[in-house]
């Protein structure tokens, strides 16, 4: 591995060398949400005000939360994976400018990731690849294809739990829409961000009696290439499994 390409991140992403942002510029934005084939199967959440969670002390479910890697055969219910949806992508308002505001926070509100979602077992949603469609809290089919569970888990380094999830997230980001704001800094604010989504889907998982479990090591190259991801504009920052306790 070459030396030094961490510290060099650092330098090189300072304020000193932002220059002039696409923002300042006044070239367009891009758009907040990626696009999808009209002809692509949709699935329909539950609404978000509909779902009930058991109460729980923020307190002790900090303190208690670790990271688990093995889970019960119990599937997730269609309610429970809107909830985790909504806790750590939900929208919950369209600005003007237009931006998206949403559970987690983000640099200027830039909301760079893509959800896509490695479903396992979960009732009523066929096994595969799908992608959350955060403004209109729906799912899009992505890859059902027999064996993707096989082919995502190699990519993560022949992690075992990430086959056997209930469902594992995979949070990619578009990467123009931090960087036409921030430039190179973006590519910090991406990985902070990171942060910010993961933790969500720790706290809000225990309260459906469930565990996650954060993932930062992947073939970054197979991973991307699975998802249809060029690995330059897109690409994958994060992942992390959930499944129902044992």
């Amino acid at each position: 591995m070459t030396k030094n390409i961490g510290k060099e991140f650092i330098e090189k992403t300072k304020y000193q060398y932002m220059g002039e942002t696409d923002q300042q510029k006044e070239l367009p934005q891009p758009p907040l949400e990626l696009a999808y084939d009209n002809d692509a199967v949709l699935i329909d959440l539950p609404p978000v005000k509909d779902i009930e969670v058991k109460e729980i002390d923020l307190r002790k479910v900090i303190e208690s939360r670790k990271s688990l890697r093995k889970y019960a055969d119990e599937p997730l219910t269609m309610e429970e994976l809107s909830y985790l949806l909504w806790c750590t992508q939900g929208v919950k308002a369209i600005t003007s400018r237009p931006t998206t505001l949403r559970n987690i926070p983000s640099a200027g509100a830039r909301h760079s990731f893509e959800t896509y979602l490695l479903m396992n077992r979960v009732n009523e949603i066929k096994p595969g690849l799908y992608r959350y469609l955060a403004i209109d809290h729906k799912l899009v089919e992505v890859n059902t294809e027999p064996g993707i569970a096989e082919k995502v888990t190699s990519s993560c380094l022949d992690q075992i739990f990430v086959k056997n999830s209930a469902v594992t997230f995979i949070w990619s980001t578009v990467i123009y829409r931090m960087k036409w704001r921030y430039g190179e800094r973006g590519y910090r604010y991406v990985h902070l961000d990171a942060g910010h989504v993961c933790q969500n889907l720790y706290l809000a998982s225990q309260s459906i009696d469930c565990g996650a479990c954060a993932i930062a090591a992947f073939d970054d190259n197979e991973l991307n290439k699975l998802i249809g991801l060029d690995g330059e504009e897109q690409f994958v920052v994060y992942l992390a499994t959930v499944g129902k306790r044992i």
